[in-house]
């Protein structure tokens, strides 16, 4: 059996999990989870009680030589995170790079993750793109914006509800207002919505409609020439 699986959890809906996660779930002797309290509830739904270790970005640079000792001593672990695929956005990195490392092997269960659905329902071009998850907030954000502008792919952003506003507005400043932008938030959730249209139009939209929930956002690349026929 593998020392450290890496499986994607629910990003909304419950029963998006899979069966095999399931599976390895109540199969491993321990599940490193992001935040306890958030897997805790995912654990009892399903009936999973294998025993959780909390693993998040705080702790995970002093723990993961431990983790990788104790796993070369026969151990076996998941790693979660609270929403979707581990080490996309989340912790998960440091410790599959350590397993690498010390020849421990590894496996990534295929599951659910937010940044797939929302480019693919999003009638921007899928074949080529690049992700580059939260812009910086500060230090580096206007020469990334800059970078992004010269783009030919398709580009995806991770955003939060409150700063939405503030990254459409940078980039309608340096990718232009009319760049086609699909913006999905709440995926597989209850208000699950996408809106699509240029960006100068998901601009005025916020502004009069509150944001909430996480976004991923999908922006057509500099060599694109998407209409999409109310623009």
């Amino acid at each position: 059996m593998k020392q450290l699986f890496i499986v994607p959890t629910p990003i909304g809906n419950l029963e998006d999990m899979t069966y095999r996660a399931v599976s390895v779930l109540n199969k491993v002797d321990f599940i490193l989870a992001e935040d306890t309290r958030v897997s805790g509830k995912l654990l009892k739904h399903y009936n999973i009680s294998t025993p959780m270790l909390a693993h998040h970005q705080h702790n995970e640079h002093k723990y993961t030589n431990s983790l990788v000792d104790r796993m070369q001593n026969g151990e076996t672990f998941a790693l979660i995170s609270d929403a979707g695929t581990p080490g996309i956005s989340d912790p998960g990195y440091l410790l599959v790079r350590a397993c690498y490392q010390n020849n421990l092997e590894v496996s990534c269960l295929p599951g659910a993750t937010a940044l797939i659905p929302a480019i693919v329902q999003s009638g921007i071009p899928s074949d080529r793109f690049v992700f580059e998850g939260f812009l910086p907030v500060k230090k580096g954000r206007q020469k990334k914006l800059a970078t992004l502008a010269q783009e030919d792919r398709t580009i995806v952003l991770y955003e939060s509800p409150y700063r939405i506003l503030k990254t459409l507005n940078d980039l309608a400043m340096h990718l232009g207002e009319n760049r086609i932008v699909s913006l999905s938030r709440e995926i597989s959730k209850k208000f699950e919505a996408t809106f699509t249209d240029q960006i100068k139009t998901a601009v005025a939209f916020y502004t009069e409609n509150q944001p909430k929930g996480e976004f991923v956002i999908v922006i057509e690349g500099k060599s694109s020439k998407l209409n999409l026929g109310n623009t």
